[in-house]
């Protein structure tokens, strides 16, 4: 009888015996065998290749029944040994999820920029798109403590604000175009509504440069903002920050921070909630800011699907604030200390907001993946608007028209589905997203206050004289816009090769838009359209960490106007149409620095114009057209294992290029600079010291900008310097970080927007904080 080796177990003569606890007991004999056989080689056989080998079955012993008690003997050792030295086990769900958190971790302190793949509709990496997209990472934010969009975007090029009605909306230029209320800011690549769209909820901000209709519909041609939310992990953690303030000795503040997430089982499910709230002096002479906010939301991570479901609760109040005046003769600021505000203490705005928004996606292969999401957005708010309408610079009289704001409330209901892949037409790949969206958008303004003051001398004032208004003007009242749109979008980016690639896109789109006012209500737009809108472009890899882009885009905004005008805005009129052509260079470096060089030449045509005609009545005209060229610089990510960065540099030349108004012809758009540059830098001190210690500071330049569409004054210039610090220790075993901050630290008086020489806004004073953070 012979021994013979075999695959998936041992052949003893004729029997076959599974592979199990008494295969170790005799592979441990085959290989001693073998290890006898061995010694009797020479040294040359045993380099050699073995012969197969056969081996002579032992002769049978009186007691047979030994050999099974040492097998079993041996497979008790095996079995107390593997119980000494158990094989390791899986990790789970949540440790994976730490692992991964811990490897991004580094990438993060490094201020490493990648886009979310809700603000391009896919998951393409920036170097394989023809648009140029900027990122405000989570880290920067963390360092840098914004506290609303504006000063987010510090950090992007070619950004300024415009009117913010008084520090209670969202209002943001991007490439010489935006307004307040215009549908360019995004929750996660779907709109919103509410005033202030940046709260702790908020993970990082991203900038969508040009034209975006093919994917977001009805747009402005500047670009949307997409303000992406921090969502639940796999992985049980938590914090809880203190933070207090202080614009000056009297003018203090504290806020209050709770975010923990973590898993619900061991199946995939993940919740997060966060809550906020806060309560601080106003820097100028008075007002108070509150808010409270809470942000619960949900997660499913599947091995194919993914499903997300948050919501926001947010309640506010704070200072209705129109700013300080400029004198239209010597054009400059009123000769009063910049604290002193030129209303009274119950300009104030009040309100709430809700937002929910669920989504699903879900990947059939590893080519192809489907996204469907939905959202809500509303907002109720109300408002004392005490106005200012008119000074004497000399006396210091200063006459005020009692106005408020009662009912207002607005909301979006927006729903979204496309399917984006992959697929081979020959030898060329094909990267397509397909879908549609529809959204249905309502502005609502219920009662309107009109109501006389007595003046002020603002060189001498006496506040408290006076209460909110309560009369209301039904002409006035009933403010209403509202928007529908449903569309159908494609873009394919087609790969000719493996360095270049054509895009091409179409958007369908069918909009109705109503808006007017006055209790019995006027409509002054009644409008149903639709249209097509194309996109084109290239790109062309120097390398894999070097791309040129050119691209051509176009946007669609319909001209609507809740003030009566003589006429009826319908179908007729046309719309507002932006083409853009932008070429320029991306780069991704190592996967350490990115950036982008783009230059642009965007046309804004059927800009909504008012002409008075011989007869007195004031008509509306859609021949305006405004242009806007220029070159924009981001660089983002670690220069170095110690210096990280974010700059920006954008050159905009906006100005009105026809117009039936001559006084406007020529003249360079409200509110944009011709330049603005930034430049943050953070050095991590690393292990050198007991703690992990990082200091970074920086400064953001702002050139001068007109004031008003006829250019009679200028704002000027102004360069804010912040500087941060943060310190990461243990007290016991609990990780504790403190951070010190230091906003506009030269305490420089800056202007950055202005409606009229009556309304200029004023930037925010020297403000301190100091903020604790446990983690657990």
């Amino acid at each position: 009888m012979k021994v013979r080796a075999s695959v998936d177990g041992l052949r003893i003569g004729s029997h076959r015996h599974r592979a199990g606890g008494s295969r170790a007991g005799l592979l441990v004999g085959v290989v001693v065998l073998l290890t006898e056989f061995s010694s009797h080689t020479t040294s040359a056989q045993a380099q050699s290749a073995l012969p197969p080998v056969t081996v002579e079955a032992p002769a049978q012993r009186s007691r047979p029944a030994r050999a099974s008690e040492q097998s079993s003997r041996r497979m008790q050792a095996a079995r107390r040994q593997a119980a000494r030295n158990p094989a390791p086990t899986p990790p789970t769900l949540s440790e994976r999820a730490a692992a991964e958190a811990a490897a991004q971790q580094a990438a993060k302190l490094g201020y490493r920029a990648m886009p979310s793949a809700t603000t391009l509709r896919s998951g393409a990496s920036p170097l394989d798109t023809s648009q140029a997209v900027n990122v405000v990472p989570e880290q920067v934010l963390k360092d840098q403590l914004p506290r609303n969009i504006d000063d987010a975007l510090i950090n992007v090029s070619g950004v300024t604000q415009t009117n913010t009605l008084a520090g209670s909306q969202d209002a943001v230029i991007r490439r010489g175009f935006g307004d307040n209320r215009d549908g360019s800011i995004m929750r996660n690549g779907m709109p919103l509504v509410q005033g202030r769209s940046f709260n702790p909820a908020v993970e990082s901000v991203e900038v969508l440069k040009g034209p975006a209709s093919l994917l977001y519909g009805i747009m402005d041609p500047g670009g949307i903002i997409n303000t992406i939310s921090k969502r639940p992990e796999l992985y049980q953690h938590g914090s809880v920050t203190l933070l207090g303030s202080a614009f000056s000795a009297s003018k203090t503040g504290a806020d209050g921070l709770l975010d923990v997430t973590g898993p619900i089982g061991d199946q995939g499910l993940a919740y997060r909630f966060i809550g906020y709230g806060v309560s601080e002096d106003y820097w100028r002479n008075f007002g108070r800011h509150r808010e409270m906010l809470i942000a619960p939301s949900l997660a499913w991570y599947g091995q194919d699907t993914t499903v997300q479901l948050n919501y926001e609760h947010r309640e506010f109040i704070y200072p209705f604030d129109r700013g300080t005046a400029f004198n239209p003769v010597t054009k400059a600021p009123l000769a009063v200390p910049a604290t002193r505000r030129l209303d009274e203490p119950f300009n104030n705005t009040w309100g709430t907001s809700d937002l929910i928004q669920a989504s699903v996606e879900h990947r059939f292969n590893q080519d192809w993946k489907l996204y469907a999401g939905y959202s809500y957005n509303t907002e109720t708010f109300s408002a004392n608007q005490l106005r200012i309408t008119g000074i004497n610079f000399t006396t210091g009289n200063e006459t005020r028209s009692n106005d408020g704001t009662r009912g207002s409330l607005s909301n979006v209901s927006y729903g979204t589905s496309y399917i984006s892949g992959g697929f081979w037409l020959g030898n060329m790949r094909n990267e397509l997203v397909f879908g549609g969206d529809g959204q249905y958008r309502t502005i609502y303004r219920d009662s309107l206050i009109r109501q006389a003051t007595p003046a002020i001398n603002i060189y001498n004032p006496v506040y408290g004289l006076i209460g909110p208004g309560t009369t209301v003007s039904n002409s006035d009242s009933a403010q209403t816009d509202k928007l529908g749109q449903w569309s159908l979008f494609v873009q394919d980016t087609l790969h000719l090769t493996d360095r270049l690639a054509l895009v091409g896109g179409v958007r369908y789109m069918d909009y109705d838009q109503i808006a007017g006012r006055g209790k019995p209500f006027v409509t002054n737009t009644n409008v149903s359209q639709d249209k097509v809108l194309p996109l084109g472009g290239a790109i062309f890899k120097l390398t894999d960490q070097v791309s040129l882009y050119a691209s051509y885009t176009q946007s669609l905004k319909p001209n609507s106007t809740i003030a009566p005008i003589g006429v009826v805005i319908d179908s007729n009129v046309a719309p507002e149409e932006g083409v853009s052509y932008e070429t320029g260079v991306k780069f991704d470096l190592n996967k350490r620095i990115s950036g982008t060089l783009a230059f642009y030449d965007l046309d804004k045509k059927n800009v909504q114009t008012t002409k008075t005609n011989s007869a007195g009545i004031v008509e509306l005209h859609t021949v305006g057209r405004a242009r806007s060229r220029g070159v924009e610089l981001d660089v983002t990510g670690r220069l170095t294992d110690s210096w990280a960065l974010i700059g920006s540099y954008g050159y905009t030349d906006a100005r009105v290029t026809a117009s039936e108004d001559l006084t406007l012809l020529g003249k360079k758009l409200q509110n944009v600079a011709l330049n603005t540059a930034s430049l943050y830098l953070v050095y991590d001190f690393g292990t050198a010291l007991p703690g992990q210690l990082r200091v970074g500071g920086g400064a953001r330049y702002v050139g001068d900008r007109p004031g008003d569409s006829i250019n009679s004054f200028f704002l000027p210039s102004y360069v804010v310097a912040d500087v941060f610090a943060t310190y990461e220790t243990k007290y016991q075993s609990t990780p504790v970080i403190y951070q010190f901050n230091v906003k506009n630290l030269f305490d420089t008086v800056y202007y950055p927007s202005a409606v009229n020489n009556l309304n200029v806004a004023i930037g925010d004073a020297r403000r301190v904080s100091l903020s604790a953070t446990v983690k657990f």
